[in-house]
Order: structure tokens, then sequence, then C-alpha cells
């Protein structure tokens, strides 16, 4: 089945203390059906120093569950689902609420 939810899609948090809340899609995984989102659901990890990194308490986007996040309409800015249909030979990707293409 094709991906609903790609690296670098623009996604709503649908669900969660972060309800509401923008941002870019970092890296999507799969197996465990979730997604990294930039500024969203950041947690406070301990580091331990390295010759790179002094270490210390640094912050991170932890993974979100795919079923809370909700691709933004490119037309409306809104949360929408996500259809499929063929354009010219190629299965693309579209807003469900206005129709309008999401891959480019």
């Amino acid at each position: 089945m094709a991906a609903k939810i790609k690296k670098g899609d623009k996604v709503i948090v649908t669900k969660g203390r972060d309800k509401g809340k923008q941002g870019e899609v970092l890296r999507v995984i799969p197996d465990d059906n979730r997604a990294v989102v930039q500024g969203v659901n950041v947690v406070k990890k301990h580091k331990r120093p390295n010759q790179l990194d002094p270490g210390g308490i640094k912050s991170e986007e932890a993974p979100l569950a795919l079923a809370n996040l909700a691709i933004v309409d490119p037309k409306t800015g809104e949360a929408t689902r996500v259809g499929f249909r063929i354009e010219g030979g190629r299965k693309v990707r579209f807003a469900k609420k206005s129709g309008e293409k999401i891959d480019v």
C-alpha cells in the first residue's frame, strides 16, 4: 500500500498534548507506524559527551503515531484525508477536502 504521509509533508497533529501544532515530517518509521515531525513532541534527553558534542540535556523530537497526524490541505491550510488517483499514468496523492494534488 502506498504511503499517505511521506518525508517532507506538512502535517498537523490531531490528538495529544501537541494537538493543533504543524510541522514538516523529518522521517517516517513505517515498521512502527510512526513519524518524527519538526518542532512537535519535543522531549529532553540526557546525552553522553563524545568527541563532537559536550553532552548534557538536549531537546529533540520524539516519534508520533501516524494515526495522530493529518496532512495539511495545500489550498485551505486545514487537516485533510489523503486519497490516491491516476494522473497521466502516475499514481498521485490528493487532498480529499479540496481535491488539490499533494505530490509536486
